[in-house]
């Protein structure tokens, strides 16, 4: 390993590999169902459950890890964290049926849901206040670069070679970013020094006692939420119950990613200049509107393109309004332990929806068509009704408390700096 300084780029760019990764890991998952389901013997309606194994496993591993894992050095923690999910990827790949894809998956979010908490305080560590905003969104956007390349990319690797490439192909890759950690990223070990962490750091449950805070996590858990009870079931529904050729929906997806990408950023800026609120609820209103023409009453005439694009757009714009709030809820003394204990609860939430009440209100038939899907499609809409108030609720008590004082109290304790932040 060499003793020479990194540069911030390298780092960066090393970070937005680890990211891309863990993403492309997740991500791929819902779309390659049709694949793996009918190889393995999975029924369809057990699809939620395989993506709701990885969320859970991941939000359990985010909670306890932020007790342990400052203990180490971040480069030697992610790379152990990546080696990990590598393993599990591949073993994804090699699975045989319901059950070891499932431990397969939860494998994967015990070491996912860390690699992406260490890389995070890695870039908070290494690169100075003044870039690091910057710094984070190049490596959030390795969110977009799964959804516009690596997604299409894995399920035409699908059709090309097979349902087990995808997971052979990204395990591969993998490797190559736990290299890369090894040999070029620098050792991170300030909060270990004597002296870095604070006499009384901010205690979970006193972070939890805000009112702000609650209403936050509440806000995040109905996202995750309306969004993952419909979702996981989209690939095997426009399949099986639409008729869309299972060999092109890496293009489907192609479309869906550049949509998303695009309204990212074009949202963004409207956040800023409209606030959260307006964005977000023309994000939800769009979502009700596109799940129930799409999923509760589907006219044959409606291209499935057209749902998909209109889908992804609302997603877009919902999440960005409600990533945006959320930012502004902890000041930087307890921002690392907000924003993971918000991950654990996203994915927890996500969980629950996907794995636990979408299967309990599907029933697949015998040629793997979907029964039920218009009434998971109505508990989206309804969860989704929601988000708009809680969106309203939460601004304003964030522009109060601006205009009031300039923060509760734990503003005033040193900040966090060896706690880490993680967000699927």
């Amino acid at each position: 390993m060499s003793s020479k300084p990194v540069s911030e780029r390298a780092v960066i760019f090393l970070i937005g590999a680890v990211q891309f990764v863990n993403i492309l890991d997740f991500v791929m998952v819902m779309p390659l169902a049709p694949y793996y389901s009918g190889a393995l013997g999975i029924d369809s309606a057990h699809t939620g459950i395989i993506a709701g194994s990885y969320t859970g496993a991941a939000s359990i591993a985010g909670l306890l890890g932020g007790y342990f894992l400052d203990r180490f050095d971040r480069r030697k923690a992610l790379a152990v964290s990546m080696l990990g999910l590598v393993m599990a990827t591949a073993a994804g790949g090699l699975a045989t049926g319901l059950h070891s894809l499932l431990l397969a998956r939860v494998c994967a979010g015990i070491f996912g849901g860390p690699a992406t908490s260490l890389s995070l305080a890695m870039i908070a560590d290494l690169i100075p206040q003044e870039r690091r905003g910057k710094a984070m969104g190049a490596v959030m956007g390795a969110f977009s670069v799964a959804q516009v390349m690596g997604l299409p990319l894995s399920l035409k690797a699908a059709d090309m070679a097979g349902w087990r490439a995808p997971f052979l192909g990204v395990a591969g890759m993998g490797v190559l970013v736990v290299l890369g950690s090894i040999f070029f990223l620098p050792p991170v070990r300030g909060h270990l020094e004597k002296g870095a962490r604070r006499a009384h750091p901010v205690g979970v449950w006193e972070l939890l006692s805000r009112k702000d805070v609650q209403l936050s996590y509440l806000m995040s858990a109905l996202v995750m939420m309306s969004g993952f009870v419909l979702i996981p079931t989209i690939p095997p529904y426009v399949v099986h119950n639409l008729g869309y050729p299972r060999e092109e929906l890496w293009n489907l997806y192609l479309v869906g990613g550049l949509v998303g990408f695009v309204t990212l950023r074009v949202a963004g800026s409207r956040v800023d200049k409209l606030g959260a609120f307006r964005v977000g609820t023309a994000g939800v209103l769009l979502g009700i509107v596109l799940t129930y023409i799409g999923f509760v009453n589907y006219p044959k005439w409606f291209p499935i393109h057209g749902v998909f694009i209109g889908f992804m757009m609302a997603m877009g714009m919902r999440n960005v309004a409600y990533n945006t709030l959320t930012s502004k809820v902890p000041e930087n003394a307890v921002r690392a332990r907000f924003m993971s204990l918000q991950s654990a609860i996203s994915h927890m939430a996500s969980a629950v929806s996907s794995a636990v009440v979408a299967p309990m209100i599907l029933k697949t038939l015998p040629d793997e068509s979907l029964v039920g899907i218009d009434h998971v499609a109505m508990v989206s809409i309804v969860l989704a009704l929601a988000v708009p108030p809680m969106i309203f609720v939460v601004e304003r008590q964030i522009r109060s408390r601006g205009a009031s004082q300039p923060g509760p109290a734990l503003a005033a304790a040193p900040a966090l700096a060896s706690q880490a932040s993680s967000d699927h």
